[in-house]
């Protein structure tokens, strides 16, 4: 029986000595996020994971509940994201900027993908930078992480590069709209498009005032509602990926192993879905904005919790020595998506 198996069928008083962990790794990584602006909870929760997985503190005994939660987590955290986002607030953004919103996604996606392979980075890991960079950083690595089917450890690298990359950001975007001259308006929407995660891209925008920070948001949550298309593309990608795979056996082998995966695999994965009824709820309005806050809440935690999970699985000595080819993917990328969307916010003016 695999430990995959044991896992799932462990009762839940196994579970519960790492769950109990697990919340309070998301409580100390909570509290620290909120007495400094540098990294969030889920990059905090990630390392806590990390050293929890590499002291010698993650027994047989944690090892259930942490490892058997950390999916389910993290996919419950995707699905619950989608609370965020209202759908009238993105259009009335307008054609043009929507549009802008889809094609920087787009190339940034393809391009950093492309990138990843060439530098070396494993299928996986270069869908986990892709997703990351041109998303919403550590929650779109989230969703993307059981799409791709990549390890800990990649998800970790993609992780730090999103904290480091975008971090930087926040101190040269200001700087390098100095000599670019954009109004506020114009420098929010390039903030949303250029800067990683959500948290990032508010620090850089209020560095130009209220209504830079307004359009960099709103723009900024329109990357984000691109994580179900991309999503769900990824996964079509991913299964005719392996379809093909499959093929290169026998034709007796690859016949029941491509009947396999098209019975076990959805099309759509299901927390793609999750996420889109979350947004089609928040869009309707029925929902009291105390409830909306309680839902960024649990969001927080549950993506948190997960992360922590994540970074127990880590093995940091592979972690360090696969970094280098993460952060030359990571630099190009953050280049590349500055650069394309400051030209397409040139264009608009």
């Amino acid at each position: 029986m695999s430990s995959t198996t044991r896992t799932r069928s462990a009762p839940f008083s196994a579970w519960l000595p790492g769950l109990l962990v697990m919340a309070v790794g998301v409580g100390i990584a909570m509290l620290l996020a909120s007495v400094q602006t540098l990294l969030g909870a889920l990059v905090l929760a990630l390392i806590l994971g990390i050293l929890l997985g590499n002291t010698g503190l993650y027994t047989a005994t944690l090892r259930p509940g942490i490892s058997g939660g950390t999916k389910r987590l993290l996919r419950a955290g995707v699905v619950l994201l989608g609370l965020q986002l209202a759908l009238p607030d993105i259009l009335a953004l307008g054609p043009q900027v929507i549009l802008l919103i889809v094609a920087t996604v787009a190339i940034s996606f393809a391009a950093t993908t492309w990138l990843g392979r060439w530098l070396g980075l494993s299928r996986a890991g270069a869908l986990l930078m892709a997703a990351g960079f041109s998303i919403c950083g550590a929650s779109a690595i989230a969703g993307m992480q059981g799409i791709a089917d990549a390890d800990d450890d990649e998800v970790a690298s993609a992780v730090a590069m999103v904290t480091l990359y975008g971090s930087l950001m926040i101190l040269a975007l200001p700087l390098l709209n100095v000599l670019v001259g954009l109004d506020a308006a114009e420098f929010g929407i390039w903030s949303g498009l250029a800067v990683h995660e959500v948290a990032q891209v508010v620090a850089v925008a209020s560095t130009a005032g209220a209504t830079a920070l307004a359009s960099a948001t709103v723009v900024k949550l329109g990357r984000v509602l691109m994580l179900a298309p991309v999503a769900a593309l990824a996964s079509i990608g991913e299964r005719r990926h392996t379809a093909r795979s499959l093929r290169d056996g026998t034709t007796e082998e690859a016949s029941d192993g491509v009947q396999q995966l098209r019975s076990r695999t959805p099309l759509v994965p299901l927390f793609v879905l999750g996420f889109l009824a979350m947004v089609i709820l928040r869009s309707t309005g029925v929902l009291p904005e105390p409830a909306l806050d309680v839902g960024r809440t649990l969001t927080t935690i549950l993506l948190a919790a997960g992360m922590f999970g994540l970074g127990a699985g880590i093995d940091i000595r592979r972690l360090l020595h696969s970094g280098g080819r993460f952060a030359a993917v990571g630099a190009l990328s953050t280049v590349l998506l500055a650069g394309i969307s400051l030209l397409g916010v040139l264009a608009l003016t």
